[in-house]
């Protein structure tokens, strides 16, 4: 909408200046100077104000009879066209011409206590007079779309001065306290620049709540033109983002996990103080808001990264970590040649930004470590023994089994694509014994959720060899199951007969 305002606004602009200037630079024929002169608009005024004035004058200022009409308005209506004129009535005789027009000419000329105002000019030929008369009606609408816009619209000559404004700009320049002829907005404009946009502040002085407005100031040939709209809504969501990126900040200071964020355009924006000690790069180097691809420069150079074969290969890996981390979580381990582990996760930021957090994992690769060497150890032992060992959690799904169990049974929870519990290990341990009844009493005892106690029987195989099979309970409600194998009986000799 202001896109379009601005346009309606500018034609207006430009309409108004051509008549002006097509007014001023005329030159008329030697049949129109050969015409008696039209009429002067004259004035007469008393205090600074009219007491009386002609048609012409009237028609003029668009006053209409009676109507009050000071000298404020009369210089701001005649600057345009005769430039800068007293700003109070004058005591001396003066007089004017026009800019762009030398036939045009203002006079002012004190009479006793008043001043009289007086303005001759050429006649205006048929034929332009007849143009001007088409484009009244539009030039009414444009002057009342201009007076009407919900913006500040005011012109300003090349010393600064307001030389035109309208109804929106006056009342803001009423509100401020600011003097006729003079802006609410500190604005200095450079001449070398055609279009400038700026931010400012009204009021806030403590007797009325302040407003901002960003001022948009287009060179034109004879001064400068402008236009202000309120932005306050735009400074309260600005202010509202920054206080939550605040609140961020000190949330994420507490924070033991290194936080970098980037925006859209892939510079940094957030980082918490943890990113400093993880990392080591220099505090000037984060706050100058460095791109991605620097940023892991860096922190190559540091040897925070795990170190490539060559550059190529890690630019590589790295627009694939980039992407990924644009798209979806993306995880990554790395081994440092310091020796510390550090776990890269990657995640995509509201409005195309990107999230890294970098999480020291050393102490906890280490224990994993520490805690798989005491299973292997653990598992080297049990796989020494000689009896066939198997562990069942309090479910009764097989847990652990040690290789004397897997090579009598033939089964490993580990290869298993479906859990093995206590249930098909029974029936698989039933059929390779003569029948027993321990089976059903060894099914509840590894479910059991009572006091338990070990117990152990004596099994034969179809062979006749002897097992025993010994029941443990173990902590946290699980069970071990051993098989021993016992020596052969000799068969009893016959007594002599």
């Amino acid at each position: 909408m202001l896109a379009l305002l601005t346009g309606l606004i500018a034609g207006g602009a430009a309409f108004l200046a051509g008549w002006l200037l097509n007014r001023a630079s005329r030159r008329l024929p030697s049949a129109a100077l050969a015409e008696p002169p039209e009429p002067p608009v004259t004035l007469m005024l008393r205090d600074g104000a009219v007491v009386d004035s002609s048609s012409q004058a009237d028609r003029l200022f668009g006053r209409a009879t009676g109507e009050p009409l000071g000298w404020a308005e009369i210089v701001t209506t005649l600057q345009p066209l005769f430039g800068p004129l007293p700003d109070a009535p004058p005591r001396s005789p003066g007089s004017y011409t026009a800019l762009h027009d030398p036939q045009t000419r203002l006079t002012l000329t004190p009479d006793g206590d008043g001043l009289r105002l007086e303005i001759r000019t050429p006649p205006l030929p048929i034929g332009e007079a007849l143009r001007l008369r088409c484009h009244e009606p539009e030039s009414k609408r444009l002057h009342r779309a201009v007076a009407r816009a919900p913006l500040a619209i005011w012109m300003t000559n090349s010393a600064h001065v307001v030389t035109w404004s309208n109804t929106f700009f006056d009342d803001l320049r009423a509100q401020a306290g600011a003097a006729p002829g003079s802006a609410p907005f500190s604005l200095h404009p450079d001449p070398a620049q055609p279009l400038r946009v700026t931010r400012t502040r009204l009021g806030g002085d403590g007797c009325a709540p302040a407003s901002w407005y960003e001022v948009q100031s287009c060179r034109v040939s004879d001064g400068w033109l402008h236009y202000a709209q309120n932005i306050d809504p735009v400074i309260a969501a600005e202010t509202t983002q920054r206080t939550f990126l605040q609140t961020l900040t000190r949330i994420f200071a507490h924070l033991p996990i290194a936080l970098a964020v980037f925006d859209k355009e892939r510079r940094l924006v957030l980082f918490n103080p943890a990113l400093l000690d993880l990392t080591q790069l220099p505090a000037d180097f984060l706050t100058g808001r460095p791109n991605l691809l620097s940023f892991f420069d860096m922190l190559r150079d540091r040897q925070v990264l795990p170190e490539p074969r060559d550059y190529r290969s890690w630019r590589d890996k790295l627009g694939e970590v980039i992407a990924a981390a644009s798209s979806d979580h993306y995880v990554e381990t790395w081994s440092l040649p310091s020796g510390a582990t550090y776990r890269m996760t990657g995640r995509p930021h509201p409005d195309g930004g990107i999230a890294f957090l970098f999480e020291d994992i050393s102490a906890e690769v280490s224990l994993t470590r520490h805690f798989r060497q005491e299973l292997e150890t653990s598992q080297s032992v049990l796989d020494s023994l000689e009896e066939a060992i198997a562990v069942f959690s309090r479910t009764g799904k097989l847990a652990f089994c040690n290789a004397p169990y897997r090579e009598m049974w033939g089964s490993d929870p580990e290869e298993s694509p479906a859990d093995l519990g206590i249930k098909e290990a029974t029936r698989h341990w039933q059929a390779a014994f003569r029948p027993s009844p321990i089976w059903g009493d060894l099914r509840e005892f590894v479910t059991l959720e009572r006091d338990r106690a070990p117990w152990d029987a004596e099994l034969h195989d179809h062979d006749g060899q002897p097992l025993r099979c010994l029941a443990e309970p173990l902590p946290g409600g699980a069970t071990m199951v051993r098989f021993c194998q016992l020596p052969l009986r000799q068969p009893e000799t016959l007594a002599q007969g």
